[in-house]
């Protein structure tokens, strides 16, 4: 696999054999930061850190020029600055990717109806039945990055394989700005010198679990037991593994793309620990988390929370609801009962709350009486409410005048589908 700086990439000459294959993988490069260059040409080329320039958040996205130092999504800022110290902090702008990614899905769509997003910037695409329109699958890749970088303005990477898998791992070898093509011929071959953990499904654990048995290659699987594998990593995985490394991955690209988790998160200025502040702040997500879930016609069946501590562990607990719901105040009740249940009372530097098990509204079987009627209609106006003033016109007075020198949350984090 490639290192995520550019480092091992490989990719295929204009007339690389495609036979066999139906599937691209498409993924823009390094999204975030291409927007921002976009945007603002001055910063091309420079190192950039797409996140809060205070320190106190985590990257959200990085610059080839700053990944090349090891930064990487996910790290503290604080820790990036210190790898690359030249580096440029952008904060994000959320809006900005979203209207970016409505234009790059438009032109995925403009080929075949079969487009399957996976997050604002890659998506999977099915091209076996638009070939008389559009050409073969590794020259409907090329006309692909074409207009993304003409219309757009931005760079992509390509995989094209004849399975989900093999073209998802042959995009991030290619990137940035990069197309490979693995025709079916080639698969055995593409595949067999890369690490296990290139494998859909193999997590560090598992790859630790393989590793230690001198299983490091997609083609050591191959040469494995079935009785070692499942030692190593369990049947199910293992059975699944020993698929992949044959090329084989049955998964169609889905178009009918279900939103899975709807989630919250805050990361406070300074790290809290007033217990009655942050039980108002998880109860203050929840009813945004509601909000969305009341939007988007859906209920949740699970509502679970995350919690950072100050040293940067982090936990997270679930609880599963008697019954699925899209009333805010009981997803609150749910994630403050969970709160109380972490022993540990450290200060605290981010909370989230995420609705799971998501499920289409009114599924379940109607109760004889309805327990969270009156709070159903309390929300039915607030939403009407939001909908015609603006966010910002209603909120519970519990949150009125809480914040900022309390250490309010000023990083918010939206998350709509987790894969």
């Amino acid at each position: 696999m490639g290192h995520g700086d550019g480092r091992g990439r490989m990719v295929s000459a204009a007339d690389a054999d495609d036979s066999g294959t139906r599937i691209l993988h498409v993924d823009m490069d390094a999204f975030y930061a291409a927007v921002e260059v976009l945007d603002d040409p001055s910063l091309r080329g420079m190192p950039l850190i797409i996140g809060s320039p205070d320190g106190r958040s985590v990257v959200s996205s990085a610059s080839y020029e700053a990944r090349r130092y090891g930064v990487r999504s996910a790290m503290p800022v604080s820790q990036a600055l210190r790898l690359c110290p030249t580096a440029r902090v952008v904060p994000p702008h959320f809006p900005r990717y979203q209207a970016v990614s409505r234009q790059v899905m438009a032109i995925f769509e403009s080929f075949t109806p079969l487009v399957e997003p996976l997050s604002v910037d890659e998506a999977f695409l099915d091209v076996q039945g638009v070939r008389r329109l559009w050409g073969s699958p590794a020259r409907i890749a090329a006309q692909i990055r074409e207009r993304v970088s003409a219309e757009v303005g931005i760079t992509c990477s390509v995989g094209v394989a004849e399975t989900k898998h093999v073209a998802k791992m042959a995009s991030t070898i290619a990137k940035p700005d990069g197309m490979l093509v693995v025709s079916a011929a080639e698969t055995l071959d593409f595949l067999a010198p890369r690490s296990v953990r290139a494998l859909w499904g193999v997590g560090p654990k598992a790859a630790e679990a393989l590793e230690a048995r001198g299983i490091r290659t997609i083609g050591d699987i191959r040469a494995t037991t079935t009785d070692m594998l499942d030692r190593a990593v369990g049947p199910a995985l293992s059975a699944r593994l020993a698929q992949l490394s044959w090329g084989r991955d049955a998964r169609a690209v889905d178009t009918e793309r279900v939103e899975k988790s709807i989630g919250h998160e805050e990361t406070f200025n300074v790290d809290v620990d007033d217990r009655a502040f942050l039980r108002a702040e998880l109860l203050r997500l929840a009813d945004r988390v509601g909000a969305r879930l009341r939007r988007a016609g859906w209920e949740t069946s699970t509502v679970s929370i995350k919690i950072r501590f100050a040293d940067f562990r982090t936990v997270t607990r679930s609880q599963t609801l008697s019954d699925p719901t899209a009333v805010s105040q009981r997803i609150g009740e749910a994630a403050q009962s969970l709160f109380e249940q972490i022993d540990r009372r450290d200060p605290i530097r981010l909370v989230g709350v995420r609705a799971e098990r998501l499920q289409p509204a009114g599924g379940s079987a109607l109760a004889l009486w309805d327990d969270d009627e009156d709070w159903r209609r309390v929300e039915g106006a607030v939403d009407e409410a939001i909908a015609r003033f603006g966010t910002a016109t209603i909120s519970r007075a519990r949150h009125i005048g809480r914040g900022e020198g309390r250490g309010a949350a000023r990083h918010p984090k939206d998350h709509g589908i987790a894969d």
